[in-house]
This record gives C-alpha cells, sequence and structure tokens, in this order.
C-alpha cells in the first residue's frame, strides 16, 4: 500500500531487483522462428487464401511427406513396452547410442563405437552442448555466412567470440578458406560446418572437404560438422560426412532423425565423435561434453528405446521417395525462380530443403529490403519466406520447397505476381 501512495497508486519498477535477459531478447529477435512469427503476425487472420509456409524447415505436416510407419510402429512398441517410461541415462540408453554409431560407421573408415555417441534432443541441443563445451575466456569459434542462427545464439549466451567467413555463392557455397586462416588465431577453438547446407542447399565435395580438413589441422582446430540434412541429396554431389577426414582433424558430427525420417518433433539428435587420435580425449573436451550432459535434460525415453528398430528397420524405398519428392521440388523452384525478375540463383539447390536466393531491390518500388519484402508478401500474397537478414544475408531469401508440390507451384506464383506488382515500370 505504501509504495502505491508514493507512486500515484502504482508500484515503483525501480524499486525491483529484477529484469529481463537482453541477450535472451537479442537472440530470439535474430532466430529464424522469431523472425517467421513476425512475418506471419502479418497476415490478416481471415483471409480469402490459405497461407502457403514456405519458410521453415518442417514439411512433417504435408501427406507426401510423412515418415515411416516402421518408425511410427516402433515407437508404439516402445510405449506399449513399458520398458522405457524411466529416466534416460546422461549419455543416453546403451542400445540406441550403439545404433547411431553402427548407422554412422556405414559411412566413414572408421568403426564408431557407442562411447563416441552422446544422445541430445534434437541436433539443437546438440549445439547447444557443444558450444557451451568449448566456452572458455577469450575463445572464437568461426561461423559459415550465411549461417544458422542457433550457432550465433548459443555463443552469445556463453560468451564465445563469432568469427564469420564467407560461403562462395558463384562457387556453389564453398569456403573462403583463405579468408578462414585470417580469421584464426590462438584462440580460434573449431570452424563450423554445415553440410548439406542450410540455407544454401549446396552440398559440398570430397576435394573441398579434405581441404578443409588440413586447413583446421594446420590452425589447430576442431571442426563441429551440422549433419541434419545428411543424406538428403538430390545433385551430382553425394553427401559425404566430414568425419570421413577424422584422422586428419577431430571431428564433432552433430546430427539427427530430424530431417530424414521427417519427425522434427520427436527432438531425437546426437554428438558424434570421430577421433581415431584421441585428440578430443587429450584436451579434456570429451569430459566437458559429458559433464554438461549430466546437468542438462535428456531426450525422451522411449524415443530412445525405439531408436534401434528406426534406423535399422527403415526401407531404403522411404528414403528414395523423400529424395525423389525433393528432387523435384527443389527443380520446380529453381525453373520457377528464373522467371522472376527481381530473383537471382545462384546455384542449384542440391541437397537440404532450402535454397538461397538474391534479392535485386533495383527492379523494385516500394520494398526497402529484404524484411520488408517479406513482411509485404505475407500480407498481399499470404506466402511465408525467411528474409536473409536473419541469416547474415542481407537482401537475400531462404525458400522451402519441401511442402506438398502443389502448394509449392501455387505459392511461387504468388510469389512471381507480387515482385510484378512491385517492378518498376
Amino acid at each position: 500500500m505504501e509504495l502505491e501512495k508514493e507512486n500515484g497508486g502504482k508500484p515503483s519498477a525501480e524499486r525491483w531487483h529484477f529484469g529481463h535477459n537482453k541477450a535472451a531478447a537479442a537472440a530470439g529477435n535474430r532466430s529464424i522462428r522469431g523472425t517467421l512469427s513476425k512475418v506471419i503476425a502479418s497476415v490478416e487472420e481471415t483471409g480469402p487464401r490459405p497461407l502457403i509456409q514456405l519458410g521453415h524447415g518442417d514439411p512433417s505436416p504435408f501427406p507426401s511427406f510423412r515418415t515411416t510407419p516402421i518408425a511410427e510402429d516402433a515407437i508404439v512398441e516402445a510405449v506399449k513396452s513399458a520398458q522405457f517410461n524411466h529416466y534416460s541415462p546422461s549419455h543416453g540408453l546403451l542400445p540406441a547410442r550403439r545404433a547411431v554409431a553402427e548407422y554412422l560407421s556405414k559411412d566413414i573408415p572408421y568403426k564408431l563405437s557407442s562411447d563416441d555417441v552422446f544422445l541430445t534432443a534434437g541436433c539443437a541441443q546438440a549445439i547447444d552442448i557443444v558450444i557451451a563445451a568449448l566456452a572458455r575466456p577469450d575463445a572464437n569459434i568461426l561461423l559459415p555466412r550465411p549461417g544458422f542462427p542457433l550457432y550465433e545464439a548459443r555463443c552469445t549466451f556463453y560468451n564465445v567470440e563469432m568469427r564469420r567467413f564467407d560461403l562462395i555463392p558463384e562457387q556453389g557455397w564453398e569456403l573462403d578458406l583463405d579468408q578462414v586462416e585470417k580469421l584464426t588465431d590462438e584462440n580460434t577453438v573449431a570452424i563450423v560446418l554445415i553440410n548439406p547446407n542450410n540455407p544454401s542447399g549446396s552440398v559440398l565435395k570430397y576435394q573441398h572437404m579434405e581441404e578443409i580438413a588440413k586447413t583446421a589441422r594446420k590452425l589447430g582446430i576442431m571442426v563441429i560438422s551440422d549433419e541434419a540434412y545428411g543424406h538428403l541429396t538430390f545433385g551430382s554431389n553425394p553427401f559425404i560426412p566430414m568425419g570421413v577426414f577424422g584422422d586428419v582433424v577431430p571431428v564433432l558430427t552433430l546430427g539427427s532423425i530430424s530431417k530424414r525420417w521427417v519427425v522434427p518433433g520427436w527432438r531425437l539428435g546426437w554428438i558424434a565423435m570421430t577421433d581415431p587420435k584421441g585428440i578430443l580425449s587429450e584436451t579434456k573436451v570429451v569430459d566437458s561434453i559429458r559433464s554438461i550432459l549430466d546437468i542438462t535434460i535428456n531426450p525422451v525415453t522411449f524415443i530412445q528405446g525405439a531408436m534401434p528398430q528406426i534406423i535399422e528397420k527403415t526401407k531404403d524405398d522411404f528414403f528414395n521417395n523423400i529424395i525423389h519428392m525433393l528432387r523435384g521440388a527443389a527443380e520446380l523452384c529453381y525453373n520457377k525462380i528464373k522467371d522472376i525478375k527481381c530473383i537471382t540463383c545462384p546455384h542449384k539447390p542440391e541437397g537440404s530443403m532450402f535454397v538461397m536466393v538474391k534479392l535485386n531491390l533495383s527492379y523494385l518500388v516500394d520494398i526497402s529490403d529484404d524484411v520488408d519484402f517479406c513482411l509485404k508478401l505475407a500480407k498481399e500474397e499470404t506466402v511465408i519466406i525467411c528474409p536473409g537478414s536473419v541469416l547474415e544475408m542481407k537482401n537475400w531469401l531462404r525458400i522451402t520447397f519441401a511442402i506438398e508440390p502443389a502448394s509449392l507451384e501455387v505459392g511461387l506464383e504468388r510469389l512471381k505476381l507480387f515482385c510484378e506488382r512491385h517492378e518498376k515500370n
């Protein structure tokens, strides 16, 4: 009552000792989810046409992208068995870790063991744990531009300096390795790769990956290889895990079942070490990862329980069908974009579920930048696209093509109409 009397009947905020976390607010404003939420909010609640989502990487709501019944049955069986109602061990259930190790070992010249794998609540938590494990005073990490904003957010939270190197559009989004060397100093601890790439849709070639590994070894830094879209390739370059080069440089591979099995909501990911020389153990990085896992949440136990069946029993025809749909969607997207005057696609997508395109504002009126473009596109055409600014690429756009083909075609036609409407005469 005294507080209210002193402040005209209103409590004084100046008397409180708490407030908002500025870093959290900044990270939310720079996240893909946060940005897309603002774009979606610009759409009228009652519109004549359905919303077409070309902004996010979750095709699971669409019938064509439903996961395999084998995965669904494995989950049901795990739940009904009543054997997975307990807490999970910090590192994950042994059969699940063993299944992931065997799955990853098929594509590299090393045999991973269950001790090389840590299970996480999706690839997002894997990112969080790895950044936390490497955080120390003055540490810096090399991040790609364009990149995935969650790396930036976690570096901010753990007070790790970010240094960005460029991916070169005209060279298939390969790394600028000269720039990487110039950015590195004695406090650089790691370089982050995303392959197949989100957001560009590129897939790295073996020779370039070998150069990356040798450069990292020369610089004394590890490679964090984000392979959330592993095996989702449909161009001329096959998917090659960075773990292939584990004898050259220590590699922490981050992955999940989210994208390849089309179940992002199941939140089952991993951190896998490919380090035949034992450098990660020698430098205590492994100890740091284990310690952090001891004080964090774990992936849902019954999903871990289903993992051996999901991995071992899923048939190639399921994977091949997903690839077939993505290939067709990528082709459609690329060809439609070629007909839009103000948008340029420097490299045809060969993997993941995305393509990056450059926005040429000189062809448009009443559009100030990529964010303005996406807001007005959403309001006028009820089509959602991710502005490149959130990916450190101002006046670029990230387009998702992993939706129903009919909806994709309609969405791209609306995009074309919008651009034509705003073209300069």
